[in-house]
């Protein structure tokens, strides 16, 4: 049984305006954390919490400070473009695990966020691992371990008007799936990994990673459109969870956002309302 990673934490969305993202997301009826900026880098971020897994809104404050690549993503485009896995131990452990399966983990690093809250400034602190990038083919990730994690959730943020409760999923597009097999075989093991003709469905912890091509994408949903220049390879959409479907729609009807009705009797967000994402909303 794997016992490094026990499901997604969290998806990272590049944005070129931070405050423009901010009312667009909280249009869409999101609950948005105060304002976080990392600490020794030029980025910082809105979250969208759930009780075990988040949506990170993040974009540039400085530029002429250290951004990772996060320019060089938006120079491209906005969207999904990371996403951080949840440890199912220590740092430690979690690194001991991945190098007893072969693989060449990082060291952890440290990274602190200030995050502004009514009664004062607080830093959360995390601990991040990275695989190279031929570890993880076609998915920009990372492992994270929260080391505070009693400053990240209030109840507060967990009320969402559209019914949104977790993140249930995110879709890669790739130019053919054939090649990441074998990574992912051995990074969660070969039972949490099944493929239907090119597409690959990866099962970490409740959480599932879809790898498809751009036509299987738009063979499995023929009604949506997507950008004939969608840079591979991306994430191209997220699924998240619902409480109750007719509320959901009722309320992105209220607030005039436009959205599709799949046959499965899930919700789809165009990506021009969710900075170039696709969001698709179904019942637990």
């Amino acid at each position: 049984m794997h016992t490094a990673i026990a499901g997604l934490d969290h998806v990272i969305i590049g944005v070129r305006d931070l405050e423009r993202a901010r009312i667009a997301w909280t249009r869409l009826g999101f609950t948005l954390s105060p304002p976080g900026r990392h600490i020794g880098q030029g980025t910082a971020n809105y979250c969208i919490m759930f009780p075990s897994d988040y949506l990170e809104i993040l974009g540039v404050v400085d530029p002429s400070d250290f951004v990772q690549h996060l320019d060089a993503f938006l120079a491209q485009r906005e969207g999904a473009m990371a996403s951080a896995f949840a440890p199912s131990g220590s740092p430690g452990e979690v690194r001991s695990a991945l190098l007893d399966l072969g693989l060449h983990p990082s060291e952890p690093r440290p990274l602190g966020r200030q995050l502004e809250l009514p009664e004062g400034t607080v830093v959360p602190r995390f601990s991040l691992i990275s695989l190279p990038p031929d570890e993880t083919p076609g998915l920009e990730c990372f492992i994270c371990a929260h080391l505070t994690p009693e400053l990240m959730r209030r109840p507060e943020w967990l009320r969402h008007a559209n019914g949104a409760c977790r993140l249930k999923g995110v879709h890669v597009l790739v130019e053919n799936t054939a090649g990441l097999l074998r990574s992912y075989d051995r990074l969660f093991g070969i039972q949490q990994v099944t493929t239907t003709d090119a597409v690959a469905s990866i099962h970490v912890g409740r959480h599932r990673i879809i790898f498809s091509t751009p036509d299987d994408f738009l063979a499995m949903h023929p009604a949506l459109d997507l950008d004939g220049n969608f840079p591979l390879p991306g994430i191209v959409s997220l699924e998240l969870a619902i409480e109750n479907r007719d509320r959901s729609a009722d309320y992105l009807t209220q607030w005039h956002i436009p959205f599709d009705e799949l046959p499965d009797g899930s919700i789809v967000v165009p990506a021009s309302e969710a900075n170039g994402v696709i969001l698709f909303f179904s019942e637990e």
